[in-house]
């Protein structure tokens, strides 16, 4: 299974940006993502891949407002051209946060209408646009796209294989828990993966409550050969960190 670290989490953390990527790519990582685009080429350098960068701004005002789709998709089309010259296989997009008025329904019309625009140049440059599953309730208050559910209605009204599920098993701990019976019956309709220990977002260590040998070879068992990104915030060195988080994942299957 393939393994990539999200680099906001690692870097500045006492060990210097080539020297990271450079011991990511010796434990056995094949992909680093949310990496700045200035660091493209340095990623090339140390032999890794790209495998998910930011689709557009806005987290918290994304695709659920319609008065945003013209910039987001100016940007995802922007950022499409760039995953095509760097071979990046995903780019995540979000739906924005709840306004008042907005019903779930119609913010997911509004998110699969704002897809709409820019699924078919995804599909044509061979990338996903990943939705992310994010909590509402410790971290990203507000959040629409807090539930799989959700997020399944909005990928089923815009009808492409190019729009999916950023299934981050953190947040979605949080917000729902039974986790593989979920990733069981959505598979098919997620396209990567995010992991870190709840609660912290922290290492995937026994001090939190999410067994990730057994969701590593659920995920494992549905066929899934995409990247598993590990999104966590280290205890301790950083390095020491992703070594154990590649270890365990490696040791599950």
């Amino acid at each position: 299974m393939k393994q990539s670290l999200s680099w906001w989490c690692f870097q500045n953390r006492g060990v210097d940006d080539e020297t990271l990527l450079k011991e990511a790519r010796n434990i056995g990582y094949e992909a680093v993502e949310l990496i700045n685009a200035e660091k493209f080429d340095l990623v090339a350098d140390t032999g890794l891949s790209i495998a998910a960068h930011i689709g557009h701004s806005g987290m918290g005002d994304g695709l659920n407002n319609p008065k945003n789709h013209d910039f987001i998709e100016q940007e995802i089309t922007a950022n499409l051209e760039l995953a095509t010259e760097y071979n990046i296989p995903n780019l995540i997009v979000f739906s924005g946060n709840r306004r008042p008025g907005l019903s779930g329904e119609q913010g997911a019309e509004y998110a699969a209408a704002g897809l709409r625009r820019v699924a078919k140049s995804a599909e044509d440059a061979g990338v996903c646009l990943i939705i992310e599953l994010l909590n509402s309730k410790v971290d990203h208050h507000g959040y629409q796209a807090d539930h799989t559910a959700w997020i399944a209605s909005v990928i089923e009204a815009v009808g492409s294989p190019s729009v999916k599920i950023l299934y981050d098993i953190y947040h979605a701990q949080i917000m729902e828990g039974d986790l593989i019976r979920t990733i069981q019956d959505n598979h098919k309709t997620i396209g990567h993966y995010h992991t870190a220990g709840n609660p912290g977002r922290q290492d995937l260590d026994n001090d939190q409550e999410i067994y990730y040998p057994s969701i590593v070879r659920a995920i494992a068992k549905t066929g899934y050969d995409g990247y598993i990104g590990h999104e966590f915030v280290p205890k301790g060195e950083p390095v020491a960190a992703l070594r154990a988080a590649y270890e365990l994942t490696a040791g599950s299957l």
